[in-house]
């Protein structure tokens, strides 16, 4: 396979205002073999720092940037996986670990039962032979062992407390400033996973230290006694396949009296009426998440972390904007704030 370098600006023309804070500097790698272009690496440069990004069509990302500028930050919601997006998938130089994987049981029995049903059932979840009903029908039966398990082998909150204080898991950098961003414009946040809400809401509370009016988290609930001990688990189990079905059902702010945003006293009402948006992921299925949602105008971007010459065709038609390599959220910050602006900024 050989590589050819090309070097050239590529700014997006949306207003002659908006040129010097929306410019991306391209470095391209046409990726050939056999005489055919097989695929293609950017890399863009964003106020200095650097990412490897990908986007397949730049002229239909234009038209969709210019779209939801149109309407406004007052109808956007933005729509973001937790596992390996809004986290880094590797920490220190080792593979960082998911909501559902930071919980340890005291108990350690407990945790080899959960691991060995990660062992039987994960393969599953990516055989593409399964059809998708069946493979719905084993990942509910997934996650109702492990939460059987996490019942019986018991859970306090305090556990949860220890255990994301010795996890080896971080969110990206710039992924506070986002955050921040999108509070101060009133935008909300759904963040969509199939793991734990709980210890979502811990990693929040200690790895950035505040919390953020307009995030919310959907997810699996945990439901404790007046103890700390676990006892159950709120409403329908989300899984891998269906983490998009119970959204506006399922949410919850991060505290429970925190007030409106921007005085929204109907959230999913809302929601409803913020019909552009921006999503982020890292597989594929994480698409599905606005499935319901009647949007109009919807930017995905995706986080290709690892392997990333086997999946790069495949991920990069399907994203709008792609990242690779464990990327930071800079170029992420970069975009929502140009989305927020307003022509005269």
């Amino acid at each position: 396979m050989g590589y050819r370098l090309h070097h050239y600006n590529h700014i997006f023309p949306i207003s002659r205002t908006s040129f010097s804070s929306f410019r991306f500097n391209f470095r391209v790698w046409c990726c050939s073999q056999s005489g055919k272009n097989q695929g293609k690496m950017e890399q863009i440069v964003v106020n200095g720092s650097e990412s490897q990004v990908v986007v397949d069509d730049s002229s239909l990302l234009q038209k969709k940037i210019s779209a939801i500028r149109l309407g406004g930050h007052a109808k956007l919601q933005v729509i973001a996986d937790f596992d390996a997006t809004l986290t880094k998938y590797r920490v220190n130089g080792c593979r960082g670990q998911s909501s559902h994987n930071v919980l340890q049981q005291e108990d350690p029995e407990y945790n080899d039962k959960r691991q060995k049903l990660y062992e039987y059932y994960h393969p599953l979840e990516f055989d593409p032979t399964i059809p998708l009903d069946e493979k719905a029908k084993l990942m509910e039966e997934w996650w109702g062992k492990t939460h059987a398990l996490l019942i019986e082998g018991g859970v306090t909150y305090n556990g949860i407390q220890n255990s994301v204080a010795k996890a080896t898991i971080a969110f990206r950098d710039g992924v506070t400033e986002l955050f921040e961003l999108l509070e101060e414009k009133g935008v909300p946040v759904l963040i969509f996973s199939a793991g734990l809400a709980d210890i979502i809401e811990e990693v929040l509370n200690q790895k950035v230290h505040r919390s953020f009016k307009n995030v919310r988290v959907v997810s699996n609930r945990m439901m404790f006694d007046e103890n700390g001990h676990l006892q159950s688990f709120k409403g329908k189990t989300i899984h891998v396949l269906n983490k998009n079905e119970h959204a506006l059902d399922m949410a919850a702010p991060l505290h429970d009296h925190l007030d409106d945003v921007n005085g929204l006293s109907d959230e999913k009402s809302a929601l409803k009426k913020r019909t552009n948006v921006l999503l982020l992921g890292d597989h594929i299925g994480d698409l599905g998440m606005s499935d319901g949602l009647d949007y109009e105008t919807r930017i995905s971007v995706g986080f290709l972390n690892d392997r990333v010459e086997d999946s790069l065709e495949s991920y990069q038609k399907a994203f709008d904007i792609l990242y690779l390599n464990d990327s930071s959220m800079h170029g992420v910050l970069k975009l929502a704030t140009h989305l927020c602006s307003t022509e005269s900024d």
